[in-house]
Formats: structure tokens, C-alpha cells, sequence
């Protein structure tokens, strides 16, 4: 029934130590024997997802960004991309740095930052990702960026949601991707307008989708999906809202979901 699934990475595919499991690892290559089409969807910037696809054997094109950039990884073609508009980037700088808050910046899937901090160090290291700074921010905002990202204490990022969605308007998408991480795209950048677009780029009804996550930026993309899953470990605004409560991610829980709605092992949670 599903011919399409779309994955999130971070404590949804991977585990707590950072790994694709090899019951996991199998699932996948499974699922893809039997036709049904695997990809990934992501807040992480290309070159890290990337990395993680081709480990697990994908060569499909994936959902990075928070939906606002999906590229193939055979060939590395750009399908979809929407860049934060000018305005937003700049009204979002200057109120960074007005109010002293750590703003990250993507450029050409490199990482930027206006000074090397703690957040910095610890997001980097989280991610396996190499970092670039630059003091003179003016320089960082006419340069095209497909995601920012504020890192913080997380009931100040509540507090500070509504003020930017006031300030920047509704040509962006704000989103949670974890408790410290305020994150800005394009407001056609969700991953639920991106699992749209490949479901029309594979020639799929949404009711063949089937898409799993923890967070509340999966939200869109379990809304879109003919089956929504959300991970044990997930937040319970998104267990609310998914069609199915699969088991956590050092469970194997896609494995789980994966046998039960595309192999047909017929398990119960």
C-alpha cells in the first residue's frame, strides 16, 4: 500500500549513540526489495545528511533543510529550493545581534556563525560538522541561505517564537527541530510540502506516503502523509497528531513500523 517513506534522522533513525542499527540497516534494504521508495527527511544541512543516506545504501533524493532544499544523491541535482527571502535575513540579523542571541547561517552547505561559542562547538560536534566564522555579519546576509537557526534555553525560545513570527511575517517558516533549536526557512521550506513534491516526483498518491519523526517540525510532514508515525521517544504534541506510536529509536522503532506497515509482520506495539 505505501510506496513511498520518508524518515527523520536524528532520534528517529538513528539511535542515541548516533548509529543506524543493522536491524534497522535491514528494514531499509528491505523495504527497498520490495519496491517501496526510502528517503530521508531532515533539519540537517545536505552534506550531513548525505553522509548518513549514503551509509545506509539510499541513492534517492532526500529532504534536508527542513524541506527547503531536496537534492538527489546520485547525481546531486537540486529538485527543490526556497531560500529565506532577503528581508527575513536581515531583519533576523540585526535583531540577533541587537539582542545578543546566537544566529547560525547556511551558505552553499557550509555552516556560519558571527563568533565561535560553546552553542557553536556543541551543535558542530553533534553534528559532525565543519563551522566557518565570520565577525563581520553584513557580509553573511546578502549571501543566499536555505535555513537559520537560533540556539538557546528552550522557554526562551517559546518566549521568542511569536516576537520573530511578528517580525519577519509569514514569508518564513518557524519551526522546533529540538527543545534548543529555533530554526527559520522559506514558508514553502516545511518537509510537508517536500514530501508532496516527491510524491508527485515518483508518481505517488499521498495516501501511498507513510512518514515518521519525533519533533515538532515533522508535524507538517505526519499531517501530509497517508500514515503519520511518531517515534515512543517523541514529543506528545506529535504523538497527538500521528496515526501510529511505533517504538522509540533505541528500539528500532522504524524498523518496527517498517515491518508492520510494508512487510507485513503484523506486530503490535
Amino acid at each position: 500500500m505505501y510506496k513511498l517513506i520518508a524518515i527523520d534522522i536524528d532520534d528517529t533513525l538513528i539511535n542515541d549513540d548516533k548509529e543506524v542499527t543493522p536491524a534497522t540497516q535491514t528494514a531499509l534494504e528491505q523495504a527497498v526489495a520490495a519496491g517501496v521508495v526510502v528517503t530521508l527527511a531532515t533539519g540537517r544541512a545536505y552534506a550531513s545528511a548525505q553522509a548518513i543516506a549514503r551509509q545506509t545504501g539510499l541513492n534517492v533524493p532526500i529532504i534536508t533543510y527542513q524541506g527547503a532544499l531536496i537534492k538527489n544523491l546520485l547525481d546531486e541535482e537540486v529538485l527543490y529550493e526556497r531560500y529565506v527571502p532577503q528581508d527575513a535575513v536581515r531583519k533576523l540579523f540585526e535583531y540577533c545581534v541587537e539582542h545578543n542571541l546566537h544566529l547560525q547561517t547556511y551558505i552553499d552547505d557550509k555552516l556560519y556563525a558571527r563568533e565561535e561559542n560553546q552553542k557553536l562547538i556543541d551543535y558542530t560536534t553533534l553534528n559532525k560538522t565543519q563551522y566557518y566564522v565570520e565577525p563581520d555579519w553584513e557580509k553573511l546576509v546578502p549571501q543566499k541561505t536555505p535555513k537559520l537557526l537560533i540556539i538557546d534555553d528552550p522557554d526562551f525560545l517559546d518566549e521568542l517564537s511569536p516576537i520573530l513570527r511578528s517580525l519577519l511575517g509569514d514569508s518564513v517558516h518557524i519551526t522546533k527541530s529540538k527543545p534548543h533549536f529555533l530554526e527559520i526557512m522559506h514558508h514553502e521550506g516545511t518537509k510537508g510540502l517536500a514530501l508532496e513534491f516527491l510524491a508527485k516526483h515518483f508518481g505517488c498518491e499521498l495516501s501511498e506516503t507513510m512518514a515518521m519523526g519525533d519533533s515538532w517540525n515533522d508535524h507538517e510532514m505526519l499531517e501530509t502523509a497517508g500514515l503519520g508515525v511518531a517515534m515512543a521517544n517523541a514529543i506528545p504534541a506529535l504523538k497527538k497528531i500521528a496515526d501510529f506510536v511505533t517504538l522509540s529509536n533505541n528500539e528500532d522503532g522504524v524498523k518496527f513500523a517498517i515491518d508492520k506497515f510494508i512487510l507485513g509482520a503484523g506486530q503490535e506495539a
